[in-house]
């Protein structure tokens, strides 16, 4: 056989196995576009819905304390954007059927807020004319509580103000951590760093727990209803954590929508804040008290945060400026 009849064989034995593999490649590019057009509504829902959290409301301060953390919330309204805009961003806006589909992959929303957070997911009970209802739902404010083998317990908050019951002395004491804590004999808030460590995990993992229980229960809902994906509380890194907690905002999942041979799987966070100041860290150098803004990355003991500097200067605390200034 001559070398162009070799060719020939060759070129028909390989065609197959390229026309195979363009085919998988297109549809792989199709597919991560798809992807990244679904990331991108995501995205742009959350923080719609995290922009309208506090849109209108009002801050509300305390006589000796004020945390711009502690805001009234708007979670209607959070909710009411995140829809519109995700509808939008799926090309579904003005079809009410393809808009329920498109939300039945939606297991829950969470509202994080200063003391406590919400959870919106679907529901299910028997309405008065003994008819089944399924209908999404603000779940019980959480708070973010903790107790310790003494028996003493804290609430937390998205700062260092905190709600303690010492059980030693059966009493409640409010306030900043570094306020009270000669105030009453509960080991945590004596601890500094440890304080924050604690306040932090147990934040995460009441939002956590939470939203495991309610996605458990929303298959349940589902699975009556010929829905077959089952839904599940995805592997959050532990940055993103991080930042979901460090002001009020918003955290969506979107699970289970078919892309190609594959199902799209996501989740997003959106903070309320538009501009974001650096906090004002009061620590110790040595035997100095000094304050300076968290964007320094000093890694001094930590002893107290505030909204100002002139409030660290009221404390007694000494500027220090940021490496290189």
């Amino acid at each position: 056989m001559r070398w162009i009849e070799w060719a020939i064989v060759g070129a028909l034995l390989f065609l197959p196995f390229a026309t195979i593999n363009r085919i998988e490649t297109d549809a792989l590019r199709r597919t991560l576009l798809t992807e990244l057009r679904y990331d991108a509504a995501l995205d742009a829902a959350v923080d719609d819905a995290a922009s309208q959290l506090i849109g209108n409301a009002s801050q509300q301060r305390e006589a000796q304390y004020g945390s711009d953390k502690r805001i009234a919330l708007n979670k209607e309204d959070a909710v009411a954007a995140f829809y519109q805009t995700l509808d939008a961003g799926f090309g579904v806006a003005g079809d009410p059927v393809a808009q329920g589909a498109l939300h039945r992959y939606i297991p829950a929303i969470v509202i994080v807020g200063y003391d406590g957070f919400y959870v919106y997911s679907e529901q299910e009970w028997t309405g008065t004319d003994g008819k089944t209802i399924m209908k999404p739902v603000w779940g019980v404010k959480k708070p973010y509580a903790y107790a310790d083998s003494a028996g003493n317990s804290l609430s937390f908050t998205l700062d260092q103000e905190v709600l303690a019951y010492d059980a030693a002395s059966g009493s409640w004491h409010e306030g900043l951590r570094q306020d009270i804590r000669q105030q009453t004999s509960i080991p945590l808030l004596q601890d500094a760093e440890q304080f924050e460590r604690t306040r932090r995990s147990t934040i995460v993992g009441a939002i956590q727990d939470e939203l495991a229980y309610r996605i458990n229960q929303y298959n349940e809902t589902v699975s009556r209803s010929e829905f077959s994906y089952v839904f599940t509380l995805p592997l959050i890194p532990e940055e993103d954590w991080s930042n979901s907690i460090d002001d009020v905002g918003v955290l969506a999942f979107l699970q289970g929508i078919p892309m190609g041979a594959r199902q799209y799987n996501s989740y997003a966070l959106g903070g309320s804040r538009v501009l974001k100041q650096d906090a004002i860290i009061g620590a110790r150098k040595g035997e100095m008290k000094v304050y300076y803004r968290s964007s320094c990355g000093y890694g001094y003991p930590r002893e107290e945060v505030f909204v100002s500097e002139q409030a660290a200067a009221q404390k007694g605390y000494i500027p220090l400026s940021c490496p290189g200034n």
